[in-house]
This record gives C-alpha cells, structure tokens and sequence, in this order.
C-alpha cells in the first residue's frame, strides 16, 4: 500500500523530450507509484505557447506560461527548457526552494555547473543530471556511485551521435564529409548550423562533465581541447581504413602523472582520431554512442547505446526522477558529491599520443634522409613509413604517409611545423592522431 503523499512534479519544456517525459508520466501512473511509493504527480508544464503542437499533447489544463508559480509549488523539477538562460534562473530558484532538479542541460552543466552544485549542497537538494551526456546510456551514475571508490585513469568517448553518423558513412560507403553531412541533415541528426557538432562543442561540453566527475575535478569548458571534423577527408578516411584504422571523433578524459619538472593533472579533450579496428569503439555504427572506462580495480568497462533522442533522453530523465522519488520517501538530505581533487586541467602539449602525418615531397635523393632529420632534432621516433609517387605536370611527386612513436604533442606539433617550413617539403597534407593501441 502507498502511503507517502503524492509526489508534484514540474516539467520545463514541452519538446521532444520534454513531451516524452510528459507522456511517460501520464501513461505509466500507477506503475511508477508503486515503484517508488509514492505517486509523481505532474503538476504543470512551462511552454512558450500552448498553443503548439507537440509530439504528445499534453492535457491543456496542465500548461502554463508561469514559470515562479510552478517552480515553487514543486518536490521535483524537471528541466529540459536547454541553453544557458532561462534554464540557469530557474534551476537555481528550485534549488533555492529544496526541490530536487533533474537536467539534461550539457551545455549548462559545463558552463555553471559549480554554481549549481554549490546550490544543490546548501540546503540539502540533490541535482541529477544523467541524460546530459550519451542519452539513455547510464555513465554519469557509474562514474558518480558504482566507480567512487575506485580511480579512474582514462575515459575515451564517442559522445555525439551526428558525428558518429557522418564518419562511419564515409567509412562505409566513401562519400565525402559534405555528402554525409546533408544526409545526417535529412536524418534529422544535424541542425541547419552543425557547428556545435561538426566543431566538437557538442563533444566538449560532454568531455568537461565526464571528467568532473571521473576526477573529481571541475573542469571550466575553455580548457577542454577542441578539434572537430570538419577537415577530414574522404582520402583520411581510406587511408585509415586500408591500415586496419577507423576514423572516430573522440572525447579524451586522462589523468596525466607528474615530471620533473611539470605537475600531475588531468586533460580534457575532443578530437578526432585513428583507432584501431580491434578496438571496442571502432565498431560503434551509425548514431550511436559510447564510453569506453579505464579504472585502477575495475578495469575496462565499456557502455555502449543510443546517444540521441527525445524518448531515449527521456528515458534517462525517468531513471533520475525515480532515483529522487524514492529519496523523498525515504528521507534524508542530498548526497553531495565527492570531495574536490583540484587537479590542474593540463594543456594539449602535455599529452602524449601518436601521430599518422602524410606529406608530399619532391621525388628526389636526399629528401627522406631530411625529414627523417626534422623527425630526429625534436626528439619524436618514426615507427612506419609508406611511400607513393605518382607525375603531376611532367614531375614526380612522392607521398610519404609517416607513423610516429609516443611523443609528447609539443614535440609532435613542432615536428609538423618544422615540416611546414621545410624546403624538402611541398605540402602537409594531412594530420591526424592516433589513439586505442
């Protein structure tokens, strides 16, 4: 028999996922109430216009344009409005009042997410968040519970679906970025601006919230590396698929030890990158996500799903509001999260990592004997060299595709420059790191 009281519900936003949200709770009633012990009652729901038509319309009666009003009256705050404001002022007014807030607003986490959580521990409420990164995969409960007593060393991500989705298309099937991209766009996995996916911000605001918390860290977004896909070719592509490769736009998450002369720390970056075709994440097809751990005592784990999607992001949603029911049942203030590390968030060149460099050079005697010497003045190790040479307007031009060994990314980078600025080189054509070996 359920004998707490009714639990008031408020829901901001009426999109997509918000609308889903909406009818999990409307539709499955008594079976969350007996799940929980207690019924979520969904009191209102914030829209811009109630007027707009909604992938499930939701009960007139229950839409209101009056945000203060809702929010007050609530247990439970539920907040998929997205963007940095309103969101923010409304998230802190619930929090102010002790009312437990579920987000899946990467974005604002990334950005505000130590005001928030500051605010969540001085009365005693709690913010959940786990839809904010990879939709309905559970990692931000394993990272914040099930991996607390252990230590994280690394955490490697694809975290964006659209990405995903553009990349393997051109893996699978050799069109270009351009091409993959306007069939993402049809798909609906792109907005009309792709910037925040194609450029990585998407990806990074993601990196920033894994890390807090694999850390325990806060991780400001400005000091997340970001790199996005943007010049990746189809020749990239190939390239790394005839040398057992796969070409992923990956969220880095490491903890980095300490030198002689530099401190330990963690970096925090979003890039794409060759990985090998044994590697779990190489074979994440299509949309989908996934988060690949590295731990001290647990070892490798890896969580794999959809990454997208208003019923799956509303799936995760659920998973939180029936975790802070059920405390409301049961009584007793927030958990607050782990106690802070304060590691330093490192620079790129801090990073040690491989690169696949591809040049072309003039066909001549003595020019490999020169970039192998650019190679050897800045301390990186070749560890394969490929070489092709095709005419171009009656000269030979050869193509050098160069693996390197671990080095430290300064190196790399100086080494790239160094061949930039070289005579025996006519152009860098491509970049790329390499990660998973």
């Amino acid at each position: 028999m359920i004998e707490y009281r009714p639990l008031r519900i408020a829901l901001l936003g009426a999109g997509s996922v918000g609308s889903q949200v909406a009818k999990i709770l409307l539709e499955n009633k008594k079976e969350l109430a007996l799940r929980v012990g207690a019924e979520l009652e969904l009191v209102g729901v914030l829209v811009r216009d109630k007027q707009s038509v909604r992938d499930y319309q939701i009960p007139t009666e229950l839409l209101t344009t009056s945000p203060e009003a809702l929010i007050l009256g609530a247990d439970i705050v539920i907040e998929v409005l997205g963007g940095i404001e309103p969101a923010r002022t409304y998230i802190l007014q619930a929090l102010n009042s002790g009312s437990d807030v579920i987000t899946a607003n990467k974005a604002l986490l990334a950005n505000n997410g130590e005001e928030l959580f500051e605010a969540a521990e001085q009365v005693g409420a709690q913010l959940y968040f786990e839809a904010a990164v990879a939709g309905a995969i559970p990692i931000i409960r394993p990272l914040r519970e099930s991996l607390a007593g252990d230590k994280v060393r690394r955490i490697m991500g694809i975290v964006n679906g659209s990405t995903n989705y553009i990349l393997d298309r051109m893996d699978s099937t050799g069109v270009s970025l351009k091409q993959a991209m306007e069939e993402a766009t049809k798909l609906g996995y792109l907005e009309a601006d792709p910037t925040l996916d194609i450029e990585g911000y998407d990806a990074a605001q993601k990196a920033a919230i894994l890390a807090s918390l694999a850390f325990h860290t806060e991780v400001p977004i400005d000091r997340v590396y970001r790199e996005g896909i943007s010049k990746i070719t189809s020749e990239q592509i190939a390239a790394a698929k005839r040398d057992g490769y796969v070409i992923k736009l990956l969220a880095i998450c490491e903890k980095i030890s300490a030198t002689e002369t530099e401190p330990e720390g963690i970096s925090v970056r979003v890039y794409p990158a060759m990985i090998p075709l044994e590697h779990p994440l190489a074979s994440v097809r299509g949309a989908f996500n996934a988060v690949f751990v590295e731990a001290e005592a647990a070892g490798s784990l890896m969580f794999y799903g959809s990454g997208a999607g208003g019923l799956q992001t509303a799936s995760a949603i659920m998973g939180d509001l029936v975790s802070a029911a059920k405390r409301h049942v049961a009584g007793g203030p927030g958990l607050a999260d782990s106690a802070h590390a304060d590691l330093p968030v490192l620079p790129i060149s801090r990073v040690t990592t491989r690169y696949q460099i591809t040049l072309a050079v003039s066909d001549q005697p003595g020019v490999l004997a020169q970039i192998a010497s650019i190679f050897a003045e800045h301390g990186v190790s070749i560890e394969t060299v490929e070489q092709s040479a095709k005419m171009i307007e009656a000269e030979t031009t050869a193509w050098l595709e160069i693996g390197t060994h671990l080095a430290t990314d300064l190196s790399l980078a100086a080494v790239v420059a160094a061949l930039q600025s070289s005579s025996a080189v006519e152009e860098v054509t491509s970049v790329i790191r390499v990660e998973g070996e």
